[in-house]
């Protein structure tokens, strides 16, 4: 009797230890995302974020936002620390965020950091004559994506080789700058706030960036990938968005080409006249 009292006490305490163990519910969520950050492309906004450190974790929800502090709404769910919207619009700020969740259905709050990008176009290949020996193709502007003449009314841009050297111009209403050699184009993420050539030009050199700061307040970014006296090969980016306006005033309704120093002191522009209106 004594031993079948033991035996069912001891039933019973393993049976009440195992509904314990069956029964425990997870309610603890994962901690909220770090390290949120974006890199922009043409029509597309890539979202990065660091791994979490919770072994439960299932999975992120992407978020995405006209403000930061604004409403968001849910783009997508991924097993990576990493997402690729292909529904963003050239042109149109997005701000993101990022939930976890893990395998008991917990979700984190939404990640903190800062995190937006304005996807722009892009283009590869670009192919620019000398102005002087082809001054119809010699050219380009960033907001039509197009090559045409050296001192067209629209032009941003527009390539010299001198003396041995290779130069890329801009007129006297913009400003360039070159920021040195990179390994991609994507490697300038922002357009400076100073430094810009004195001269409005730029020695060009394969391998190297440049940021233009167009006479109409954007901003774009060239780098070069081959050259030769008799034209230059570039890939590039701009930005749709009009910068801040307290930087440059609003440009005027009317544009008069005016050569930088750099190009007078070659004697570059040497048609009858230098001045074109829209």
């Amino acid at each position: 009797m004594g031993s079948k009292l033991y035996l069912i006490v001891c039933l019973s305490i393993l049976i009440a230890g195992c509904e314990g163990n069956l029964f425990h519910s997870d309610i603890t969520p994962p901690t909220a995302p770090r390290g949120i950050y974006t890199e922009t492309g043409d029509n597309l906004v890539e979202v990065f974020w660091i791994d979490n450190p919770e072994a439960d974790v299932a999975g992120y929800n992407v978020f995405v936002g006209s403000s930061y502090s604004g409403m968001y709404t849910l783009v997508a769910s991924t097993s990576q620390p990493h997402f690729v919207d292909y529904g963003a619009n050239n042109g149109v700020t997005y701000y993101y965020a990022v939930t976890a969740y893990d395998f008991s259905g917990n979700e984190s709050e939404l990640s903190r950091d800062v995190a937006y990008d304005t996807p722009r176009p892009e283009g590869y290949d670009i192919h620019l004559n000398d102005y002087r020996t082809r001054p119809d193709l010699s050219g380009y502007d960033f907001s039509t994506y197009s090559v045409g003449p050296y001192n067209d009314r629209y032009t941003d841009v527009f390539f010299e080789y001198f003396g041995g050297s290779y130069y890329m111009n801009v007129w006297e209403d913009s400003d360039i700058q070159d920021m040195g050699y990179t390994i991609s184009l994507y490697e300038i993420r922002f357009a400076p706030t100073n430094g810009w050539s004195p001269t409005k030009d730029v020695r060009l050199i394969v391998g190297h960036t440049y940021v233009v700061w167009t006479w109409d307040n954007h901003f774009a970014k060239f780098r070069i990938t081959a050259l030769s006296p008799a034209r230059v090969i570039f890939d590039w980016t701009y930005q749709l968005q009009a910068g801040n306006t307290r930087l440059r005033p609003s440009p005027s309704s009317e544009r008069i080409l005016e050569p930088g120093s750099g190009a007078r002191s070659r004697q570059s522009l040497s048609r009858r006249s230098l001045a074109v209106t829209r």
